[in-house]
C-alpha cells in the first residue's frame, strides 16, 4: 500500500503546486482567516472526506475512516500568513498589500490536502482512521492549537505527526531530532520610569536611557553567567524606545524582547534573573520599573519512540543519507501543544535551493520554497502514518 501511495503522490504533484500557489496569492493573517478555511473544507468535502469546520474558532478537521479497523493517527498543517509586504516578484505573488505567506504555510496546506486525496483513493485498504488537522493562527500566540484541542480535534487520536518546509535546509534533506527540537518562545516588556530634565543638567535627573542601557547590558550576561553551558537559552532585547529631542533627558524607556529555552527549569531561572537584574539596576539608578513576562508556546518535545518510527520509515522511502539528525532550533511552534497530549514527532523538510535562488530565510519578504519539497513532505507524512496504522513496531 505504501508504494501505491508514493506513486499517487508523485502523480498529484501538479495539483500540490496549483493549490499552493492559489493559497499563496490569497494570504490571510492569524485570527483573520475566512476564505482559507472555506477553501480547505470545500476541497475535502469534494473528496468525500468527513469534515468539521470552525473547530476552535477557525480550524478545519477532516476524517478519513479506513475500510479496515485500526488505530487513529493525526496529521497537522497550519494555514495562516504573516504581516509582511511580499517582494518575491513571483507570478502568483500576494494580492493583498502587507500580507504574505512568508513561512511556507501555503505549502503545508497544499501538502496535506493532496495527501488526503491520495489516502481517499486507497481508503478501502486503509486500517484505522486518519485525522487531518488544518490549523489557523500558528504565527500569533496564543495560537490556534490550544483552541482546536479544547474543541476536540485530538479525541481518539493515538499519535500525531507534522512537518515544516524549511528553506535553510536544502531540498532533499529530511531532518529530525528526538526530544526537544524547537524552543519555548516567550516575550517580555520592561518599562523604566526615571526623572527627565535638561540635557545640560544630568545631575538633576534620573536618566531612563542610561538606566535602560545598563539593564540591557545586565540581561546579556544572564545566559553566559547563569545558565549551565550544557543547556541552551537566548535572551534578546529587540526593541528600546526612549527619548525624543536631542537635548532632553528622557524620563521613560521601554525595552521589549524575547526569551527562548528548551527546559522549564532554565526558563524559570532566566525569568527570575531578569527581574533581579532589572530591579537591581533601577534601584541603583533611583528609577522604578514594571516587568512583564508573557510565556508563549512551550518547547516542541518529540516522542522518542515515534521519532524512531519516523527515521526508520523515512530511510525506507528516501535516500538514507539525506535523513539527518539536526541541531534543535530556537524558533517556536505551537505543535508543542499537540505533543503534550499524544505521542508523535515533528520534523523538517528541506525546501531551499541555491541554484534557483531560494535562499531567503523564513519571515523574509523574498521568502520562497522549492515546491518539490511538498512531495517529499507528503511522502514522509503518509509513510509514517501508514507505519503507525499498520502496527509496525520499533
Amino acid at each position: 500500500m505504501r508504494a501505491t501511495l508514493l506513486e499517487r503522490l508523485e502523480a498529484l504533484y501538479p495539483e500540490m503546486v496549483r493549490l499552493r500557489r492559489a493559497f499563496h496569492a490569497d494570504p490571510e493573517l492569524s485570527f483573520e482567516e475566512v476564505r482559507t478555511p472555506q477553501a480547505i473544507a470545500a476541497y475535502l468535502e469534494d473528496l468525500g472526506v468527513e469534515v468539521k469546520t470552525k473547530v476552535g474558532g477557525r480550524g478545519v478537521v477532516g476524517y478519513i475512516r479506513g475500510g479496515k479497523p485500526g488505530k487513529t493517527v493525526a496529521l497537522r498543517a497550519d494555514f495562516d500568513a504573516l504581516p509582511i509586504q511580499e517582494e518575491t516578484g513571483l507570478s502568483f505573488t500576494s494580492q493583498h498589500d502587507g500580507k504574505m505567506h512568508a513561512c511556507g504555510h501555503d505549502g503545508h496546506t497544499a501538502t496535506l490536502l493532496v495527501l488526503a486525496k491520495a489516502f481517499m483513493q486507497l481508503r478501502e485498504d486503509l486500517p484505522g482512521t486518519i485525522v487531518l488537522i488544518h490549523q489557523f493562527a500558528e504565527e500569533l500566540a496564543p495560537g490556534g492549537a490550544v483552541a482546536m484541542i479544547k474543541d476536540g480535534c485530538l479525541e481518539g487520536v493515538d499519535a500525531i505527526y507534522g512537518t515544516h518546509l524549511w528553506s535553510p535546509f536544502p531540498l532533499g534533506d529530511v531532518c529530525y531530532h528526538p526530544g526537544a527540537i524547537m524552543a519555548a518562545a516567550d516575550r517580555f516588556k520592561i518599562e523604566i520610569q526615571g526623572r527627565g530634565g535638561h540635557g545640560a543638567s544630568p545631575h538633576e535627573t534620573v536618566d531612563a536611557v542610561v538606566t535602560g542601557a545598563s539593564v540591557v547590558s545586565g540581561l546579556q550576561q544572564i545566559v553566559s553567567r547563569n545558565v549551565d553551558p550544557q543547556h541552551s537559552a537566548v535572551v534578546t532585547v529587540a526593541s528600546f524606545h526612549a527619548g525624543g529631542a536631542f537635548n532632553v533627558i528622557s524620563d521613560t524607556a521601554v525595552l521589549e524582547g524575547t526569551v527562548r529555552t528548551f527546559d522549564e527549569s532554565v526558563q524559570q531561572s532566566v525569568i527570575e534573573k531578569m527581574e533581579q537584574v532589572t530591579k537591581g539596576v533601577c534601584e541603583a539608578s533611583g528609577a522604578t520599573y514594571a516587568f512583564s513576562y508573557y510565556k508563549g508556546y512551550p518547547a516542541v518535545l518529540n516522542d522518542r519512540k515515534e521519532t524512531e518510527r519516523f527515521v526508520r520509515t523515512a530511510g525506507e522511502i528516501h535516500d538514507p543519507s539525506f535523513v539527518k539528525e539536526m541541531v534543535p532550533v530556537m524558533a517556536g511552534e505551537d505543535f508543542s501543544y499537540y505533543l503534550q497530549q499524544v505521542p508523535g514527532t515533528f520534523f523538517f523538510t528541506g525546501a531551499g535551493n541555491e541554484e534557483k535562488g531560494i535562499v531567503h530565510p523564513h519571515h523574509h519578504p523574498k521568502f520562497d520554497l522549492d515546491e518539490r519539497a511538498m512531495v517529499i513532505a507528503a511522502k514522509q507524512l503518509g509513510s509514517v502514518a501508514l507505519a503507525f496504522l499498520e502496527g509496525e513496531s520499533n
